[in-house]
Formats: C-alpha cells, structure tokens, sequence
C-alpha cells in the first residue's frame, strides 16, 4: 500500500505531501498502473491538513496513500520555503483531465464513485464526449452513510466485473480518504484517486475557480461565493488556524507528529 514516489516529500503539520508537479504526478501514476501497483492517491491541501489536526487517523491514511498531491497553493509555499522549488499546485480537476486524456490515447479505463444521484453518469457523458476513445467502464452513486453490507458486495462485484485502472472517488474531504483506505484492498481497481469537487465542476454544477485565484491562493474564495452556508466554517476558521501553526513551525518553535 504504502508505494511512495521518487518525489520528495514536505512534512507539513505532519501531513506529507510529495513535492511533485503535473507531468511528475501523472507519469508517477502510469507507471503504477503499468506495473500493477495498487494505492490511493490523496489530493490534499489547508482543509486536509488541517482536518488531519483533529484526527490522528485521517493523518495517518493521507501518510499512507501511494501519492499525496499538493492540491492548494499554501502547501507549495511551504515547499518552497524549504528549497523545494519543483514543487507545483496540482488540483484534482485538472489531474482528472490530464490523465483522461492520457487514457483516451492509450486505453486505460476508469470507474466514477460518487457524487449526487445521476451526477457519476452525467460525468461519464461528459469526459467521453471531451476525449473520445475514454473508456468508462462503470459509474456507482453511493448513499449519504456507511456502505450496507449488501451495498458493499455489490460495489466489489461492479468493480471485480469492471477492473479499472483509475477509480474516481467523487466524495469530501476527510470521507472519501477514509472510503479509500478502507477499500483500497477490497477492490479490484489499481489506482484510487479522491477528486473532492471535480466530479461537480466537470459536469458543471460549480465553477471552477479561475487561474489567478489558484495562482494567488485565494480560490477558497470563490468556492465559499458558491456555496457559503456549508463552506464558510471550512475555510474563515481552518484557513487562519493553518497560518498561525505553520507559522509556528516554519519559525522552529513548535513540531507536529507524523501519524
């Protein structure tokens, strides 16, 4: 399980993320579905660190994934700081594209996970009309609990039929690494990939933030302007919480544990 890359990794609050970038992050990701390694693949950023702050166990399943992208701008910061300068923002929409269209020219397969009702197949539709050639062999919307266990053997059958390379999961952060770690093993699927929104902003349903936002740093924002009343907490009370610690760090004067 625990694959790691060639990439470096920053220890950031005790969280690691790998100092990659886009075409490292991908072709780290081919290989790993040419070799028949099997993982999880965390993209995590200020939300997921700070989550894992007040949840030893979600910081050791992100500890534990094959790759750990840096998702927000602030973790490539703190990369830097530490003389890596590689380092690059890799956001789950866009790696999602990127390796679709890697997909469409050399046949890897795919199964979506997740998302509201109708949302895995809307996604579906819409990546294979963008690349033709992408071969989407399943899509499941699970419900808003725990797996029954009928649910469970269903997905695993779906899966075992299907046998993709890249399994999306569609959920949030901290539900769907929690949904990885536990079904990393039980599902015949190489790759596990949690994409957070990006099956809401391939379909449509939000808008992905514009490229200064990311570049800036502040795409936060533009995620709360479209849904503040359940992403407001999320970001005016963790995004300060992570200043403050990181500062702390940076600085010598405190050290968080790695899980």
């Amino acid at each position: 399980m625990n694959t790691q890359s060639s990439d470096a990794v920053v220890s950031i609050l005790g969280v690691k993320v790998h100092a990659t970038n886009m075409d490292r992050a991908v072709s780290r990701l081919e290989t790993a579905v040419i070799s028949g390694q099997k993982g999880y693949v965390c993209v995590t950023g200020v939300q997921g660190i700070m989550e894992a702050q007040m949840d030893s166990n979600l910081k050791h399943i992100i500890n534990g994934a094959m790759l750990t992208i840096p998702d927000g701008r602030p973790t490539v910061w703190v990369g830097w700081l530490r003389g890596l300068l590689h380092m690059r923002q890799v956001t789950g929409p866009t790696i999602m594209l990127r390796i679709c269209a890697l997909s469409a020219e050399k046949g890897y397969t795919h199964f979506f996970y997740g998302g509201n009702d109708g949302v895995a197949d809307q996604l579906k539709n819409s990546l294979t009309e963008r690349f033709p050639g992408l071969k989407v062999v399943d899509t499941y919307t699970p419900p808003f609990r725990s797996l029954t266990p009928g649910e469970e053997s269903e997905l695993i059958r779906k899966v075992a039929e299907a046998k993709p390379d890249f399994f999306w999961v569609g959920l949030s952060t901290p539900k769907q690494e929690r949904f990885m770690e536990q079904y990393s093993s039980k599902l015949d699927a190489k790759v596990m990939l949690g994409v957070g929104a990006a099956f809401d902003i391939h379909t449509g349903r939000i808008k992905d933030a514009p490229y200064w936002m990311k570049f800036t740093g502040v795409q936060w924002m533009h995620r709360i302007y479209q849904d503040p009343k359940r992403l407001w907490k999320r970001y005016l009370v963790n995004n300060p919480k992570f200043v403050y610690r990181i500062t702390l760090e940076l600085l010598g004067l405190s050290k968080q544990q790695e899980a």
